[in-house]
């Protein structure tokens, strides 16, 4: 037989609308129908178990009563009560039962009495001998195809273990946090749940309550060859027409997907898949994005990374301000493995200092909770595998001179510290910018560090492409959309793809004699904000020199650009920063051009690196652009000059 602490004892049987026999012994319907006994928060049966309840002070059900269970979709359920005494009663469980929350009832002929709610967890059966160790709070299985996967790393968030040999794991688990999750392990897939893959899941009991949590996988071959989506902010918050335009994201990205069917394909995203300012306001979080992500993306597990607007504003700790997140989406920090690849998922935002209001006073920083446990994680991994960590906020910063560290100085180096000795590619999202940071750089000293600050989903967060349709850009000129990285094995290849161009589309070039912003372009801007224009005047103002500018916005020091002239001669490349000429007609410009303006107003044009400038001889000569990435792709123009700048001359 199979060993179970006494409340643990496997639960509920159900029949759809099955009438129970009475015995000749019991007592007549007309009694007082005093019924008690203790319902456990959740329960563990495995498929066609029985369950055993604790009856209190003597009062039992009868066995020609019914067990009711009421499922959320409202479906009621008779169950018989096979064996009942003064002590305990069972009930048995059908085949046809599903896990999940039901209401109980004990019904009585026209007479039925609500108990409360309890969980249904459809679970497998252990070994015969298995016991779950002193102290354990927190056990189950992993299994792929019923069978059991050993090695797979579980964590509580605090506690760190792995499946034996039978899929079996066990945690000392003071359920802080509410959840356990499972690293999937390299060659397995967890199930779905719409995009998520469900590698978490809810703890239903206090810490004093041994409870079980099984979760499945399944095996598949060729993962050592997959391509990932890393999917910038979103900024998902039903204003500005973004989900029409999310719309024409996922479009995109399942047209790439069918252009690449029977390949493995797997998403990441970087935080602020939505706006907390807007949970409220609009009513759209976690159900809505899910309900709207999934209408629209098909075949693609998802894993989740965590942003600072996917803390709930409205609460006053780190802890608080992730509930909904956690509830919905997926742990605030956890690990998975695809192929031969490592990956790990921070969440950098503390929201220590929240006040419950809409300040949002949050820090870029690692709590030591979470270090805590990623040095744990850590000692599953070999040296020799590569790490792909995830975090919402960027690490580093461009400067005039390199790159400087943009993040909590203490936690950071506490980070690096524990990665030092591994090749780690950092992607980050949070700028709606871009750029990237390679081991040749001085800020990484040395180590094998990369970070990719990879741009944005929703770009200007929707606001250039509501202003005006086709022109979908950051701040810095980069294009909404997203990055693609091809794994193999070991190797790494990764490219951005703008949303609706082809993916050859990777820089810009602008003829500056013909680039120019006056006042009159926001001649309806009110003088006392007009100025804050005036940056971009002095920038654009005619008479370009025969420059050319051109924006790369994927670019980092393994790039090559090369520039020649239409008589063959190479011109030389200055590298610069700059307003995106684009980004300031499509957006900067129509936002100041409001006379009912009273402060300058958001996300309007930064001034950004990855920009070049060369110089051609005169006003009339054409140019070939060629820009070569470090695995050897190569990107050409041939620019025919002059070319004229307007936005419907670089519309999509």
């Amino acid at each position: 037989m199979r060993k179970f602490t006494p409340f643990l004892l496997a639960v509920l049987g159900v029949v759809l609308l099955l009438a129970c026999s009475s015995s000749d012994k019991e007592t007549p319907a007309g009694d007082s129908f005093d019924v008690s006994f203790t319902l456990p928060a959740s329960v563990d049966v495995s498929l066609g178990g029985t369950c055993v309840f604790t009856v209190k002070d003597g009062k039992a059900p009868l066995t020609s009563d019914s067990f009711v269970l009421e499922s959320q979709a409202g479906v009621s359920y008779l169950c018989p009560i096979v064996a009942s005494s003064s002590e305990e009663f069972s009930v048995q469980l059908s085949k046809e039962c599903v896990a999940g929350y039901y209401n109980v009832f004990i019904k009585r002929e026209q007479r039925k009495k609500s108990f409360g709610r309890l969980y249904l967890n459809i679970v497998e059966e252990l070994p015969e001998d298995f016991t779950p160790d002193a102290g354990t709070t927190v056990y189950g299985r992993i299994t792929a195809g019923e069978v059991g996967v050993p090695g797979v790393v579980v964590s509580d968030g605090v506690e760190v273990t792995a499946t034996d040999a039978e899929g079996i794991y066990q945690l000392k688990s003071a359920k802080k946090w509410g959840y356990v999750f499972m690293s999937v392990p390299s060659g397995y897939e967890a199930s779905s749940q719409g995009v998520l893959p469900v590698l978490h899941k809810l703890l239903k009991s206090d810490a004093r309550t041994l409870e079980r949590v099984d979760f499945s996988l399944t095996k598949i071959s060729g993962q050592d060859n997959c391509k990932i989506f890393f999917l910038g902010d979103m900024h998902l918050a039903n204003r500005t027409g973004d989900t029409r335009q999310f719309g024409e994201f996922t479009a995109d990205l399942t047209d790439y997907m069918s252009a690449h069917s029977g390949e493995l394909m797997y998403g990441v995203t970087l935080g602020d898949m939505t706006w907390d300012l807007y949970w409220y306001s609009n009513n759209f979080y976690f159900p809505e994005y899910l309900e709207l992500v999934n209408s629209q993306l098909k075949g693609l597990q998802i894993f989740h990374t965590m942003g600072n607007h996917d803390n709930d504003m409205n609460t006053t700790s780190d802890y608080a301000a992730a509930v909904k997140y956690v509830n919905d989406i997926a742990p605030s920090y956890y690990s998975f493995n695809i192929g031969r690849l490592h990956f790990i998922v921070l969440d950098d935002i503390d929201c220590s200092g929240y006040d419950g209001t809409s300040s949002r006073n949050y820090k870029k920083s690692l709590s030591a909770e979470q270090l805590a446990w990623l040095k744990k994680d850590l000692q599953y991994v070999d040296k020799s595998t590569p790490l792909v960590v995830t975090l919402h906020a960027q690490l580093f910063y461009p400067t005039s001179t390199g790159f400087k560290i943009d993040h909590d100085a203490t936690s950071t180096e506490q980070l690096f510290s524990q990665l030092e000795g591994y090749e780690v590619h950092f992607v980050t999202g949070h700028t709606h910018m871009m750029f990237n940071v390679t081991p040749q750089d001085e800020i990484v000293a040395g180590r094998n560090f990369h970070e990719h600050n990879a741009g944005s989903v929703c770009g200007s967060w929707w606001w250039s492409g509501y202003l005006t349709p086709g022109v979908h850009l950051g701040q810095d000129g980069s294009p909404g959309g997203y990055s693609i990285w091809d794994i193999a094995g070991t190797d790494i290849e990764y490219r951005y793809k703008a949303t609706g161009w082809s993916e050859d589309y990777q820089f810009r070039s602008y003829d500056l004699n013909r680039v120019s912003f006056s006042a009159a372009d926001i001649a309806q801007c009110p003088s006392s904000v007009a100025g804050k224009f005036d940056k971009y005047i002095s920038a654009y103002s005619g008479g370009g020199k025969n420059e050319v500018l051109i924006n790369i916005w994927n670019w980092n020091r393994n790039w090559t650009l090369t520039v020649v002239d239409e008589n063959g001669k190479q011109l030389d490349y200055t590298p610069v920063w700059a307003y995106d000429p684009l980004h300031i007609a499509g957006l900067t410009v129509p936002r100041f051009n409001n006379s009912g303006l009273t402060s300058t107003p958001n996300f309007i044009t930064e001034n950004f690196t990855h920009f070049f400038k060369v110089t051609a001889d005169d006003a009339n000569v054409d140019l070939t652009i060629t820009v070569r990435d470090e695995f050897g792709n190569t990107w050409t123009e041939q620019m025919a000059r002059p070319k004229e700048f307007s936005v419907d001359a670089y519309r999509n």
